[in-house]
């Protein structure tokens, strides 16, 4: 019933942007934004600059299991914060599974994240098919009870979009338009759970979300989309100038799931549980991913979208 339910809305705003203009003949105002990485695995990955002053970040998805692969990725994420002074996680969905009682909220996020949440670190939710939609209320995920909010980087210009992508309603598409029109910063970054492509065989790209958001995240200049959803670790080749990752095995793993053929892959891990690691100075964002077992699995340097 869930799911016909948001096939209904998705298809209804999809008539509803054309009937807006919105979709169709969209000009992009904005160059590609690009990337670097090693190429084979013999070179070095790409390392994070650690400068001070720039906005270091993680990214976590699909993870409240409450099981061994989250506490022992939660223990690499406090281990890797010691020398990496991260202020923000993001989390891209399927922040709980199973039940969702108090003692759930400690066993299942509370106590393995322990020590990043002692030492600061504000954790910014957006909701997955899994949660409960009451999870907005929840105080350690700063959603101030919004389904959808965007949020600035404490002395950065780098605002995130954080999306509802289970339930998008008419309201949400136009507030986001809204958003993302009135935005300045230099670095717009969109965070939701479906992913709008990928390689997964569990999932999957969501065609219909994409003929939604996209338009929208060309024409106002996003230049990277962060999700999760297939329990996999992907990085898309850029797609109209936007950089898309999935990562969707903080907690959850899909063991084997990517299509090896695939043509969107840039980067694909499906062997452990990951988190990423970003960094943002200037005009570049530095990323690196890394394993369960502390492995830098993909990395790299994204050059923003510039206006042109």
């Amino acid at each position: 019933m869930t799911l016909f339910v948001r096939r209904v809305a998705v298809v209804t705003f999809v008539a509803t942007l054309i009937a807006y203009g919105c979709l169709g003949g969209v000009a992009v105002t904005a160059g590609p934004a690009t990337v670097q990485s090693p190429q084979s695995p013999a070179e070095a990955p790409v390392s994070l600059p650690n400068q001070k002053g720039s906005l270091k970040f993680t990214v976590l998805g699909d993870f409240g299991t409450g099981g061994r692969g989250e506490y022992d990725l939660a223990a690499r994420m406090a281990q890797f914060h010691e020398g990496f002074n991260f202020d923000i996680v993001v989390l891209v969905g399927d922040n709980l599974y199973g039940s969702e009682r108090p003692q759930d909220f400690k066993v299942k996020f509370e106590d393995p994240y322990k020590p990043v949440l002692d030492a600061g670190v504000k954790f910014y939710g957006a909701l997955g098919n899994h949660d409960a939609r009451e999870q907005r209320y929840y105080r350690l995920f700063n959603m101030n009870g919004k389904l959808y909010y965007s949020f600035k980087a404490p002395n950065q210009k780098v605002r995130f979009f954080m999306l509802d992508s289970t339930y998008p309603v008419p309201e949400q598409i136009a507030w986001l338009e809204k958003e993302l029109k009135g935005s300045n910063d230099d670095w717009k970054i969109a965070v939701f759970h479906h992913p709008l492509y990928s390689s997964s065989g569990r999932h999957g790209s969501d065609l219909k979300l994409r003929e939604v958001l996209e338009p929208l995240f060309r024409r106002y200049n996003v230049s990277v989309c962060l999700s999760g959803h297939d329990h996999v670790y992907e990085r898309i080749k850029p797609q109209h100038g936007i950089v898309h990752f999935v990562a969707g095995s903080g907690g959850q793993l899909a063991v084997g799931d990517i299509d090896k053929s695939s043509a969107l892959t840039a980067k694909g891990f499906d062997t452990s549980n990951v988190f990423m690691a970003v960094e943002i100075s200037g005009d570049k964002m530095y990323f690196n991913t890394i394993s369960r077992p502390g492995e830098v699995v993909d990395s790299g340097i994204i050059e923003r979208r510039v206006p042109q």
